[in-house]
Parts: structure tokens; sequence; C-alpha cells
């Protein structure tokens, strides 16, 4: 199912994640920028909030992905874990997904339009961050590693034997290699369904909950709710943690030898 478009500029078409999208990326950068305004040597208010929420996560993926990893890639990560978080939080506003208008197709059926719904809740958008993280990962792995060393961290084996034990490991190895190459190329796929599928499946619960309460079902929803604030923060704790993971398992290594 293609996603709902809310504006269509012919060349370009917006959808309603689209705006949810560049909401919340306005937003992350709007607090960015007013925490680092007016920069003191102690702390407080926004600015003392910003650095804890940084500090933190620079001290969790630093114990993943080791000092020096962390440092260089802090800047996806962090992002991509306040990107996920904001988005999942503000998905559950007041107006998301309620605010909008009734629409015909060519069909004659009709439908509701809402003009902003959950980001995440949208499969595009899920796999467009799944996508980049492969990507960037590409790329850290083989600076890191080099090709040749990327290739051997994939298809060699590394540990000690000798005569025919260390030649049977080298072609067990080679061929488990392949299933490793399909397992890497399934980790785009299996980050976008689990943030789409957790995501769009709480939407879901709190809709049904809405409409079997009736006049009340913000109430019966109401437990729901403060329980999809939690689902969203680890949402994006674990996207976040997969991904680093995923990182630390082929770059990690090497660098500890390098050092």
């Amino acid at each position: 199912m293609n996603a709902p478009v809310v504006f269509d500029l012919g060349w370009f078409k917006v959808t309603n994640s689209m705006i949810a999208m560049w909401l919340v990326a306005a937003v992350v950068i709007l607090i960015a920028q007013l925490s680092v305004r007016k920069i003191s040597l102690v702390p407080t208010g926004l600015q003392n909030l910003v650095e804890f929420v940084v500090e933190s996560l620079q001290d969790f993926l630093a114990g993943i992905l080791g000092e020096d990893l962390a440092k260089r890639t802090f800047w996806f990560f962090g992002s991509v874990f306040l990107f996920i978080l904001t988005m999942n939080w503000m998905g559950l506003l007041p107006g998301v997904g309620t605010i909008g208008w009734h629409t015909t197709d060519s069909h004659g059926h009709e439908g509701w339009l809402p003009l902003i719904r959950g980001a995440n809740a949208d499969l595009n958008m899920t796999l467009g961050l799944a996508c980049i993280f492969f990507v960037l990962w590409l790329a850290w792995s083989i600076k890191s590693n080099g090709v040749g060393g990327f290739l051997s961290h994939i298809f060699l084996y590394q540990g000690e034997g000798k005569g025919p034990m260390k030649l049977l490991l080298l072609v067990i190895f080679f061929l488990v290699g392949f299933l490793e190459v399909i397992s890497i190329m399934i980790r785009p796929v299996s980050l976008t369904f689990r943030l789409f599928g957790n995501v769009y499946a709480g939407e879901s619960l709190l809709e049904m909950m809405v409409n079997m309460g009736g006049k009340f079902g913000w109430l019966t929803a109401l437990p729901f709710y403060f329980l999809e604030l939690m689902v969203g923060a680890i949402q994006a704790l674990v996207f976040m943690l997969l991904t680093a993971v995923f990182t630390a398992l082929m770059c990690k290594h090497d660098e500890e030898h390098a050092h």
C-alpha cells in the first residue's frame, strides 16, 4: 500500500508521515540549537538536560563499540536514537492521526486522510533508516578492516590449527561465510519490520481501545497510552543497540588489535 499523499506537487509527493518527519527533525534541531545558544561551564536548564542525555548515550555506546569507534560513529547512533524516540512519542500526541479530512478515491471509496501520522508507522520511514545504516555499516567496516580484511572476516578461518583439521576448518568457514552474507543482507529487513511492526501495532491498539470505549474511549486507552510511551523509548533504544552491536562485531575487534 502506498503512503497517503497529502500534497501532490507532480514531481514530488508529500505524505503525512513525511510531514511528521520534518516536524520531528525541526524539533530536534531547535532543541539542539537552544541548548548551545548560551553555553556555561556549569550547565543548567536545557543545556544540563541535553548534556546529560548525550553523555549517557556516549557512555552506553562506548561500552559496546569502544571509546574510539563510539566517538567516530556517535553522530549517527545518538541522532538515530533521539530521532526515533521523538518520532515515536510525537505519534502519541493528540491530533496526530485524528486531524485531517474525508477523501474519496477513484473507485468511490470514502476514507480518512490524516494530516500527520506516526512516521515510524510508515514502512518507508523504517526502511529508509535501515538502509542508511546498512550503507554506513559497510563504509565503517571497510574503513576499519580494508576490503581484504572485510572479506576475510566473513569467509576465512582466523584461529590456529595444523594439517587436515585446519584445512577442514578453512573449508567450513568459507562455506559458512555465504550464510553470513545472507544474514548481513537480512539485517536491514529485520530492523525495518521490527521498528515498523511495534509502532504500527501500538497505534492500532490505541485506536481499537478508543473505539471500544465509545464516549469514554480516551479513558480505556489511557493505560495503553502510557505503555506506548515506554514502548516508544524501548524501540528507539533497541534500534540503536542492534545497529551498534552489528557495527561492533565487524569493526571493534580489529581496532582493539590495532591499539
